[in-house]
Parts: structure tokens; sequence; C-alpha cells
């Protein structure tokens, strides 16, 4: 007898198959929209092979976030951890990759998913913020003190200064997902992340003394 595709198929397999359909939906159809039945029918599985991985829809949102977005954290964190010398030599890394990641993942459909689902749905904006934004803020921040204590950085505020080193690649998230698809010109956000690198380079010098 011929053995179904869905036969074939690894169990280690299964999640990232799940995952991937839900991904698709959610962003096509919305999170309130989406049904597990959906999903399953895009994935190839039973809606009860679902439930053997993830207890309910929010979960498998969650496990879309931890896939596309959580894992790009946790490279900042690992690019921050080996780095050594000047910190202004890894913030424009840091952002080539966080635009790396809008323009080649999903990760500004998932943000964008994120902000238009969580007043309805406040534990998918809660989730997004422990997992997300309360690990890549500490962590810029500690960056740019460090900086700061070592004479590279002027005296600036950390919080302030980390949402406005981000604040770009937040407009890039919303033109790329609500005014490309709408005619607006193709934002090129790669080099957006390198001239504000430049930018925010330059406002970091410290001050000279205006007595030497």
């Amino acid at each position: 007898m011929k053995r179904t595709t869905k036969q074939r198929r690894a169990p280690a397999e299964r999640p990232g198959e799940i995952l991937s359909a839900a991904l698709a939906l959610f962003v096509e159809k919305g999170f309130a929209a989406t049904r597990l039945d959906d999903v399953a029918e895009r994935a190839g599985l039973s809606k009860a092979a679902i439930y053997l991985y993830f207890d309910d829809k929010t979960a498998l949102l969650r496990g879309v976030i931890r896939q596309t977005v959580s894992a790009n954290i946790g490279t900042v964190e690992a690019l921050a951890k080996a780095h050594r010398g000047p910190i202004g030599a890894l913030l424009p890394a840091i952002l080539d990759f966080m635009a790396s990641r809008l323009e080649e993942t999903p990760m500004a459909s998932i943000a964008k998913l994120v902000i238009a689902e969580s007043r309805a749905f406040p534990e998918i904006g809660r989730f997004y913020l422990t997992e997300v934004i309360g690990r890549g803020v500490p962590l810029l921040e500690g960056l740019i003190a460090r900086g700061i204590a070592t004479g590279e950085f002027r005296q600036v505020d950390p919080g302030f200064t980390v949402r406005s080193l981000v604040s770009p690649m937040l407009l890039a998230m919303l033109w790329k997902t609500v005014f490309e698809p709408l005619g607006g010109e193709k934002l090129d956000v790669r080099g957006l992340a390198r001239h504000h690198a430049d930018l925010m380079l330059h406002a970091l010098r410290p001050v000279a003394d205006p007595r030497t």
C-alpha cells in the first residue's frame, strides 16, 4: 500500500511544519480568524496531531514568535557576548542584522500581527513584551552603558538611546507590511540601518571640551 506524505514525515519535523502553516495563516487571516482546523489542513496533518505539540492557538503563536523573532534576540546576545573592543563597532552590525531579518524573514509580519491583535488578545502582547522586548532592550541598554563607562560615548540616557537606535527598524516594519503593499516605494532597510548607525555614532561621540 502506498504511504501518504503525512505518514512519511518524521515526527521531529512536524512542529516546524505546524508553525510554518500557522504563521502563513496568521498573516493572511489574522489571529482571531484562524482556526486550528485551518492550520491542520495547511500543514497536511490532523487537528489531533497539532494537540500533540501545542495546547491551543495561543501556544501556536507563542511558538511562531519564539521560532522567528526570539531566536534573533539570541543571535544578538551571542554577538554582544563575543564582542571585544569599541561598542561603536558593534552597533552597526546589530542594526544590519535586524535589517536583514526584516528583509529576509517574516519578522515584520509577526510584529505587525502582535500590534494588531494585542488589544483583543493582551496575552499576545504581554508574551512579546517579555520574550522579545524584555530581552532586547536591556541588552542594548547594557551596551550603551558600557560605551559611556569607557568614555567612548558621551553621557546619555541609555533607555532613550536604545529606543532612538531601534526606532527606524520599527518604521521599516510598518513600511514593509502596510505601505509597500499599497504601492509605497520599496524601502532599502539595510541602507536605512547603515545610515542610522552613522547618525547615532556621530551623536554619541563625546562632546569636545571647548577649553582645549
